[in-house]
């Protein structure tokens, strides 16, 4: 029984529902993959309603562990080199790669996995293979809760989400900058190797774009949702305007907004400030240990991480519903 695992924590949060993230606690000596196939459709079940999962004490150590522990949950894998992500990234397997690179000292806000562009993982998995000496905590929020506060708070606002949704835009640079949080060149971001493939790729994709001194390229995604559906049944604060309000880079000297509504009007700032200070509020932040494993449902709950200090290395992977 699933039960037997099920532990508790200080950082645990009651939302009504139940408990959030639920925390699990593996047998002194086992088999992860074996495990997570025995009770594969119990931690699904448990992962939709709460929005995530802590799996401690199962005996990982590498990523070929963590690689093996993601296949077990049985759902198609989504890759880094085929999304649309401005992070950058090292992979460690074909499934398994580095968290978002950026130095410790960036504190990285919280957003949805990809929300920002048209394809997205459903679940996301990160395993910390060495914990960091102070903080490098994962916050996660549930963004249903999100909603529901922001509703009360700016509703008028929330209503023109939903009635226009919003369109992002960024530069990527021309060559990958690790130092950046969304250092990912072009070339890497959309696969191509020449300005009309990159073209084409974005044409495809519906996005709008204009080509910056330097090889920067400016993009600007079709219209998206920023309110979707959770997997609990329950409207989510799905998107990445807490991030890119907070973190992206101003682009107002090459007249343009980083963020607008669908029909091209500037987000209000103020409004962002609240939904920044709404999520934080509700948030729960995740304390590394080394082995440990989280399983976080991307429909429904937002991550970010903490600034550190130290050597912390937490290895992540995605994949599509089944």
């Amino acid at each position: 029984m699933l039960d037997d695992y099920r532990i508790t924590a200080p950082f645990q949060q009651e939302t009504g529902s139940g408990l959030f993230p639920e925390c699990f606690q593996g047998p002194a000596e086992g088999d992860i993959p074996h495990w997570i196939g025995a009770h594969q459709a119990a931690l699904t079940e448990c992962l939709h309603q709460s929005g995530a999962l802590l799996l401690r004490d199962f005996g990982l150590r590498t990523a070929e562990d963590f690689d093996a522990a993601v296949a077990a949950f049985g759902w198609p894998g989504f890759t880094y080199g085929e999304s649309l992500s401005n992070a950058v990234r090292v992979n460690m397997t074909p499934r398994v790669f580095t968290a978002n690179e950026a130095p410790p000292s960036v504190s990285i806000a919280f957003h949805h996995e990809l929300a920002q562009t048209p394809h997205y993982p459903r679940y996301l998995f990160f395993f910390c293979e060495t914990a960091a000496e102070q903080g490098g905590a994962t916050p996660l929020v549930r963004s249903d809760r999100v909603l529901d506060r922001l509703a009360e708070a700016v509703p008028d606002f929330v209503e023109g989400l939903r009635r226009r949704g919003v369109c992002y835009s960024i530069i990527m640079p021309g060559v990958d900058d690790p130092q950046a949080g969304q250092g990912r060149s072009w070339t890497s971001t959309l696969g191509v190797d020449t300005r009309p493939q990159a073209e084409a790729r974005l044409a495809a994709l519906g996005y709008g774009w204009r080509w910056l001194d330097g090889e920067a390229l400016l993009t600007t995604s079709p219209v998206l949702p920023a309110i979707k559906r959770g997997s609990n049944g329950r409207d989510a604060f799905f998107n990445q305007l807490i991030a890119a309000h907070l973190g992206w880079p101003d682009l107002t000297h090459v007249g343009a907004h980083k963020l607008a509504y669908g029909d091209g009007t500037p987000l209000p700032p103020d409004a962002l400030d609240q939904a920044a200070d709404i999520t934080e509020s509700l948030a729960v932040d995740l304390p590394w240990q080394p082995g440990d494993m989280a399983v976080v449902d991307n429909s429904l709950v937002m991550h970010g991480r903490r600034p550190f200090s130290g050597a912390r290395r937490v290895l992540a992977s995605f994949a599509h519903a089944p």
